[in-house]
């Protein structure tokens, strides 16, 4: 077999008529009911609200919120919003709506938990976690992304917490060198300001900051040098959040550089320009490039959804040169979501990309060069 299998023809509509489609079916590579805006709305305002109320009883009635960290507390509400927002509006098209079911659907399978009980928390390490995928690119692009990954997450889990009222720091004293590390009013562990215990968690952001800022930069230099990432590249979508990570991190370390070197010379304008950079940053995760933050564990899913198919050998071939392509389930699951989208040449899915290539031209041969041999 040289081609794959024609779609039945359909026949031709009358001219100048337009087929009207059945009443309670949804236009192609939409979800049927309410609109996608209406919904993204909704489940961005329930967010917005349920974070709101975790926010008043974690801090105790706000009892232990910070009124001076107000914007960025403000500006996570946002963050939230914008999420919920985005991921409704994401999971409405079908490509994504099926990895969304078939990802989470794996993550929380419990026959897959009984096929390969290790196999998710191994794929949460190497795939969300170590990213070892990165590594097979570039090796240079994988410490990069790393510094970048580890340092955000140290910087959300201490700025978050704090942002809200959730963290508390105290001393009986009132000045130290005591203090007692609360969460939500619980006290969780003692330390002395002057050690090293102390030193990090006094200092656990300017840690974050010397992770992100050779990261950031090693992709800002990439972004200028390269001439495969120049081609493609958008100021607005690659450039800005890069430099948006380096103004965070310097401006957070010229803080701490400021109130101990300098008495706190500057340190109001310093103040005031990383917190103008931290909840710009904030407002645009949702809709820029970190947006891949929030759908990457979906993607985690997909990866354990075609392990555990190979696991039962499920395992698809080329229907001309019968070369493993993927799993079956996998290739059922890209078929589906082609013909969601009306397209109509959904089984070319069943060839590997080299026959795919070979097909290809051999129609150019004979069917557009056939009357110029």
């Amino acid at each position: 077999m040289t081609e794959p299998p024609p779609a039945p023809a359909a026949p031709p509509p009358a001219p100048n008529s337009v087929r009207p489609a059945p009443a309670n079916q949804a236009p192609a590579g939409q979800m049927p009911g309410r609109p996608v805006s209406v919904r993204a709305t909704a489940a961005g305002t329930a967010v917005s609200l349920l974070l709101i109320v975790a926010i008043v009883l974690g801090s105790r009635f706000l009892r232990d919120f910070d009124s001076a960290l107000l914007p960025y507390a403000v500006a996570s509400v946002f963050l939230a919003f914008g999420v919920a927002y985005r991921y409704t509006v994401w999971i409405s098209a079908p490509g994504a709506r099926r990895l969304f079911n078939r990802g989470w659907g794996s993550l929380f399978s419990r026959a897959n938990f009984r096929k390969a009980p290790t196999a998710l928390p191994k794929m949460i390490a190497t795939y969300l976690g170590f990213q070892k995928f990165l590594g097979a690119r570039s090796h240079a692009r994988w410490a990069a992304h790393q510094l970048i990954f580890w340092g955000c997450i140290l910087a959300a889990l201490i700025t978050f917490p704090l942002t809200w009222g959730w963290f508390t720091f105290t001393s009986g004293s009132g000045s130290g060198p005591g203090y007692e590390m609360r969460i939500w009013g619980f006290k969780i562990i003692g330390f002395d300001s002057l050690n090293i215990v102390g030193w990090l968690m006094f200092h656990g952001l300017d840690v974050a900051a010397v992770l992100v800022i050779p990261g950031a930069a090693y992709f800002l230099w990439r972004r200028m040098k390269d001439r495969g990432a120049m081609t493609g590249q958008r100021f607005a979508y690659d450039l800005v959040p890069l430099l948006a990570l380096i103004v965070i991190s310097v401006t957070g370390l010229l803080l701490t550089f400021s109130s101990i070197f300098l008495h706190g010379g500057g340190y109001e304008f310093l103040a005031v320009l990383h917190m103008v950079s931290v909840i710009f940053t904030l407002i645009y995760i949702p809709f820029g490039k970190f947006f891949h933050i929030v759908q990457r564990p979906a993607a985690v899913g997909m990866q354990l959804f075609k392990y555990t198919a190979r696991q039962d050998e499920q395992v698809f071939t080329c229907r001309r040169c019968h070369e493993p392509i993927d799993t079956g389930p996998y290739v059922d699951n890209l078929r589906a979501t082609m013909r969601d989208l009306d397209l109509s040449f959904d089984a070319w899915t069943e060839y590997c990309p080299r026959c795919k290539r070979v097909l290809r031209g051999n129609a150019y041969l004979s069917q557009v060069k056939k009357g110029f041999k």
